[in-house]
């Protein structure tokens, strides 16, 4: 089952020195702009499904643990490929999800029991070892950080949520958030017990850093790395992947 793992940068990943970080796998998700009948984490590239494929960038990593939060429905997917799969380093942990993105992360981080925590969405499918290895670097240095790249496009500031042009934004300060990030679960923990106690909505887990008040690293990723969300980002995802090389 290991063939179809082709990621580049394994070594890289391997010599960072990743045992005192767990990943949360995000996979609770529905997805409802894929049109799809099932969750979108859980349509097949090239044979394996999205989530899988995320879930194989990390079981190579030196990792002390990945917890996979997902519907119970799902959870099959995840323990069959494992078995048949074999050679798994990490202590691989089940949670449900919950109402929202960061009550799912929630559920991850309780089963958390090292001192980094990389969250990763399953609709990542394309997140290299090198990647991985560079955001645990910069986290451990910085108690927190995030894959991320700058922004192409020039972006527009709408008027209060309407259609009418307020600012452009300085796109040479604008990155797009990607995963996995990766934050002290000490730091999460706190940021998460502010956020409670303080009513703050967030899209993203190091945002709860950032209101704390506390540095966030930006790594720079790679453009691949894209969130599947409609069908034409399956077709551009399997194309990379055919570019890697990857095949069951």
């Amino acid at each position: 089952m290991k063939k179809g793992n082709t990621r580049r940068g394994a070594a890289t990943a391997v010599a960072a020195g990743a045992g005192d970080v767990s990943v949360v796998l995000l996979s609770a998700g529905v997805g409802k702009r894929m049109g799809a009948n099932i969750p979108k984490q859980y349509l097949k590239l090239l044979g394996r499904e999205i989530a899988l494929h995320a879930l194989e960038a990390f079981l190579d990593c030196d990792v002390k643990e990945i917890a996979i939060v997902c519907a119970e429905d799902w959870r099959s997917v995840f323990e069959d490929y494992i078995a048949q799969r074999g050679n798994v380093k990490p202590e691989i942990k089940y949670t449900v999800g919950g109402a929202e993105r960061q009550d799912s992360v929630c559920n991850g981080l309780d089963q958390i029991t090292s001192e980094f925590v990389a969250v990763h969405d399953a609709a990542r499918p394309l997140v290299t070892k090198d990647e991985i290895a560079k955001v645990i670097a910069d986290a451990k240095e910085y108690g927190a950080a995030l894959l991320a790249v700058q922004t192409k496009a020039t972006i527009k500031q709408a008027k209060g949520g309407g259609q009418l042009v307020a600012a452009t934004p300085d796109r040479s300060l604008l990155w797009e958030a990607h995963t996995p990030q990766v934050i002290r679960a000490e730091m999460l923990r706190r940021g998460f017990k502010n956020a409670n106690e303080n009513n703050l909505a967030v899209t993203d887990d190091v945002s709860l850093v950032e209101f704390l008040g506390e540095p966030v690293k930006l790594t720079q990723g790679e453009y691949t790395n894209l969130k599947i969300t409609t069908p034409e980002d399956i077709a551009v995802a399997e194309t990379i992947l055919k570019e890697r090389g990857f095949q069951l």
